[in-house]
């Protein structure tokens, strides 16, 4: 056993049995300690007068007090930079450091890397709203679930299949934001209607989506995939609480085309199932070879064409069992 490891008060224990004569082994017996470890504190206690861990000589830091200072404070304010990143930013402020001593220095700190969490973090208000959700449409018929068009976006990378992420944190915290690689933005809706699954065709975006672009893939896709999907213009339409969803110029289409929007509690991936869907297409896209991204646009819409019926059907038929999950979870988050 490490000195070190031991703790204070069983260090202040050998000590004052020391000082009234009891020998090492009858310490050692008593305390139940190595004999080496007893001797090496009194050895200490003699020699400095203390028992506590003494900073061990080595070559000094070349990281000075601020630019420690400096990277806690940059971890802290972006917990997924990455330590190749640190690197450089210190190469650019002139202080070339080693990835090593960037990382011990960030660790003094107590903030080590972890994978970051892949669910939501969810106020208690965020799990009300759930859970009256989850309520009051659990009630709703198979008829008036078959009339949803389900809809949602995601970023497909070329070279990952949504690779676990790290953060830096503390110990016994959790941060519950996942990074991703800005590469190509898909959009899709679908529904299932009369126990037929139909998907609509993949709508790529390029660059940075904004309100105006949302507008325009409705004005474009929208009423197009309610007829194709049989709804006609008698539908409910899904989509997640994004700032670009509940623009003002997006509220504006919906209520002149007359759209019914399904009212989404916030934070609730879990409740859709084409969260599953953009899974199997992200695995089916890693199994290709992909050098660039008209091949990786290419490869999504051919892979998302041949995904299962079935599997597709299961999944939509799964929204009562979410409810429910949702409701035994009392709003947290749940297992889909």
């Amino acid at each position: 056993m490490k000195s070190k490891e031991l703790s204070v008060d069983l260090r202040g224990r050998m000590v004052s049995r020391h000082k009234s004569g009891e020998g090492y082994r009858k310490m050692s017996a008593a305390l139940k300690v190595p004999v080496s470890t007893v001797a090496s504190i009194i050895h200490k206690w003699k020699k400095f007068e203390t028992t506590r861990t003494l900073p061990r000589a080595g070559r000094p830091s070349k990281l000075s007090n601020w630019r420690r200072r400096a990277l806690v404070r940059e971890v802290t304010k972006n917990p997924m930079v990455t330590l190749s990143e640190l690197q450089r930013s210190s190469v650019e402020r002139g202080e070339p450091s080693r990835r090593t001593t960037i990382s011990a220095a960030i660790h003094q700190s107590g903030l080590y890397g972890r994978v970051a969490r892949r669910k939501p973090l969810l106020s208690k208000r965020q799990m009300a709203a759930r859970l009256e959700f989850a309520k009051r449409h659990l009630k709703d018929s198979q008829t008036m679930r078959n009339k949803i068009i389900w809809s949602d976006e995601t970023k497909i990378e070329l070279f990952s299949v949504n690779a676990r992420h790290h953060v830096w944190r503390k110990p016994c915290t959790a941060h519950h934001q996942a990074k991703t690689i800005p590469t190509v933005n898909m959009v899709v809706a679908a529904s299932c209607y009369e126990d037929v699954f139909q998907r609509q065709e993949l709508v790529r975006i390029k660059g940075k989506m904004t309100t105006a672009m949302y507008r325009d893939i409705l004005d474009e896709n929208l009423l197009q995939s309610a007829l194709d999907l049989r709804l006609g213009r008698r539908f409910i339409f899904q989509q997640d609480n994004d700032s670009k969803h509940t623009a003002k110029i997006s509220k504006e289409w919906l209520q002149d085309n007359s759209v019914n929007v399904l009212e989404w509690p916030s934070q609730s991936p879990d409740l859709n199932p084409i969260e599953h869907l953009w899974r199997d297409l992200k695995m089916a896209v890693h199994r290709c070879f992909l050098s660039n991204l008209m091949e990786l646009e290419s490869c999504c819409k051919e892979e998302w064409a041949k995904l299962a019926k079935d599997r597709c059907a299961k999944l939509v038929a799964s929204y009562s069992k979410r409810l429910e999950a949702v409701i035994a979870a009392k709003g947290a988050s749940t297992k889909y």
